[in-house]
């Protein structure tokens, strides 16, 4: 079996990696994203053919050994590398493998890349509409059958909450900005003085609190409760913290049961899928699966590579 490529282009950064038989043999961060791509795309571009040029390097490899380098993510926008167009619902891997695009880019590399599309949802207007971009390809590699009856939830800078159909499409999904709106309330507000969001341990119990006071009174008000936790009762950085990622978390999780499936799915960042399964398992609705960290470390490049193989094999 031929070496492949693969690069999973976020907002931020991207991640490029060497492949062979499914099995991740090198990988390299670049910190640079789509963002940067608004102020043009050169420097992302002299980034990616660095790090290739590195990959084969490390294995004695030449170009001709590699059979294409797979892109996802951001990097198919049109701030990445190539602007394709997102492909409707309902996409699966077939669908996903009809709608991806080969390019040679020279400036980059001879081995052809094979860009992999977003996916939109397109209702009656932009409050029924959404749009992924990477998520489809992660979801593609710890995407299981016998999860049955499910919605799978991928935590992060953009939370996704993703229903699938019987045959493993995705049936309908949405985005939630919980990843970046803890980042920018815990770096940019008052809570700066009282968060610690380096804290990798969770106060289940906090956790639940911030949950419940937030489904019960809003957002606004249960933000401010974490400052009063901090000055008024003296509470450990771990009950701060928990407290307040209950709170941010409070409309993903009334996101995810509004799907109303049998089980819920949890992939993406430790950080938000520890809590997400802490609290979705207090409720006690739903069955609950919280994915492995191994499951998770390689799903979008298994993602990519199971869209490439989906009608060749």
């Amino acid at each position: 079996m031929n070496y492949f490529i693969t690069v999973d282009g976020g907002t931020s950064n991207t991640r490029v990696s060497l492949v062979r038989e499914g099995k991740i043999l090198s990988s390299h961060k670049i910190a640079l994203g789509a963002r940067a791509g608004i102020d043009g795309k050169s420097p992302l571009k002299n980034a990616l053919k660095e790090k290739i040029a590195a990959l084969l390097s490390e294995r004695g490899l030449e170009s001709k050994d590699i059979e294409c380098i797979l892109a996802s993510g951001m990097i198919t926008s049109e701030f990445g590398l190539y602007n394709l167009p997102h492909i409707p619902l309902p996409a699966g891997l077939d669908e996903l493998h009809r709608g991806m695009k080969k390019v040679v880019l020279s400036e980059i590399s001879e081995i052809p890349f094979c860009f992999i599309p977003g996916v939109k949802m397109k209702g009656a207007d932009f409050l029924t509409s959404d749009m992924i971009r990477g998520e489809e390809t992660e979801l593609m590699g710890i995407l299981d059958q016998s999860h049955g009856n499910c919605v799978y939830v991928l935590p992060g800078s953009h939370s996704k909450v993703i229903k699938t159909d019987k045959k493993g499409r995705i049936e309908s999904f949405s985005t939630l900005l919980s990843g970046e709106m803890a980042q920018a309330l815990g770096e940019n507000t008052l809570l700066k003085g009282s968060l610690d969001l380096n804290i990798d341990t969770l106060d289940e119990d906090f956790l639940f609190k911030g949950y419940i006071h937030c489904r019960d009174h809003g957002i606004n008000q249960s933000l401010f409760k974490t400052r009063i936790l901090k000055v008024l009762f003296d509470g450990t950085p771990e009950q701060i913290y928990s407290f307040f990622m209950g709170v941010v978390l409070c409309g993903e999780v009334e996101e995810i049961l509004s799907y109303n499936a049998e089980s819920i799915v949890i992939g993406g960042r430790r950080q938000f899928k520890d809590a997400l399964a802490m609290i979705l398992k207090g409720i006690g609705e739903k069955n609950v699966i919280a994915l492995s960290e191994e499951d998770v470390e390689g799903s979008v490049t298994h993602g990519a590579l199971r869209i490439y193989h989906a009608i060749k094999d």
